[in-house]
């Protein structure tokens, strides 16, 4: 487990859950979504951050934190071992942006869409409300998530920070 800070640091196509005090970072979201999901009650924290909205759609998918379809359920499973609830859980999310101009109206080309899109879903499905959002625009975010108290930082180049 990689650590900046005194955070761990969630690579691309990967997951990890953590207990207060800990907190958690994913670098360069692009199209990429980062999903946050908090336990307010028991102060777990999970961090997911997904390149793909499909797992179905992929013929080597067997990384689960890659896609927007399974990275949410086995990061509840992994809060769930460090003592969350899911009927608990509430969530936040970033990224999802169009970070290359396309002239073609290719649905392939909106992958920052669809994965907001799939992310949004999936959370609906498992019954875990969205509580904010950063999503969407041509550029690219990092988030910090503090499992303390559940703070989202939002940091941009060119476009500041934001708390959600």
């Amino acid at each position: 487990m990689l650590t900046r800070n005194n955070m761990i640091i969630v690579g691309m196509a990967d997951l990890n859950a953590t207990k207060t005090p800990g907190a958690l970072t994913t670098l360069g979201l692009g199209s990429c979504v980062g999903i946050a999901l908090y336990d307010p009650f028991n102060r777990v924290a999970g961090l997911a951050h997904i390149m793909l909205p499909d797992s179905t759609q992929i013929q080597n998918n067997s990384n689960a934190a890659k896609f927007a379809d399974t990275a949410a359920i086995k990061l509840i499973s992994d809060m769930q071992r460090l003592g969350a609830k899911k009927e608990h859980l509430k969530a936040k999310i970033a990224g999802g942006a169009q970070m290359f101009a396309f002239t073609s109206a290719n649905e392939s080309m909106r992958i920052g869409d669809r994965n907001v899109e799939a992310t949004i879903r999936l959370l609906k499905i498992l019954g875990i409300p969205i509580l904010a959002r950063d999503t969407g625009d041509n550029y690219g975010r990092t988030v910090e998530l503090y499992a303390d108290d559940g703070r989202f930082l939002i940091k941009t180049i060119g476009h500041g920070s934001r708390l959600l």
